[in-house]
């Protein structure tokens, strides 16, 4: 994957931030046993509220920015529940939000990763609990 082709995703997944809600993880995985076939990994609330309809929102956005031959790169797209265990696994590893962050030869539960590109990894923190003022 080219440094051009990240760029354009990472104005996809900014975009889509802005418009349908943030992402909990947006990331290209190179697996060590797919030659040069990237695997698009997402997770948001909205994405996966209706994973059908999102996978086609996120591939029209998709193919706007890159070429036909740019497409070919890209051989899945997946869509990661919250309490999915690779989505704990590379938050864990990682954090980073609209940026971009190159990870080489990992291991993610068994799944041999050669490379990686996080644009976004970040854990949407559900146990917080709200903090009450009491000052008067």
């Amino acid at each position: 994957m080219m440094r051009e082709q990240i760029e354009k995703l990472q104005n996809v997944e900014k975009s889509l931030s802005e418009s349908k809600g943030r992402f909990e993880l947006f990331a290209l995985f190179l697996r060590e046993d797919s030659p040069n076939k990237w695997d698009l990994l997402i997770s948001a609330d909205w994405a996966i509220a209706d994973k059908k309809a999102s996978i086609n929102i996120i591939i029209e956005e998709i193919r706007k920015v890159l070429s036909d031959k740019e497409l070919l790169m890209l051989s899945r797209l997946i869509i990661l529940d919250k309490n999915d265990a690779a989505l704990k696994a590379i938050h864990k590893a990682m954090h980073v939000e609209h940026g971009l962050a190159e990870i080489s030869d990992s291991n993610f539960l068994g799944l041999a990763i050669k490379h990686a590109f996080l644009i976004t990894s970040r854990r949407e923190d559900h146990n917080k609990v709200p903090v009450k003022n009491y000052a008067k």
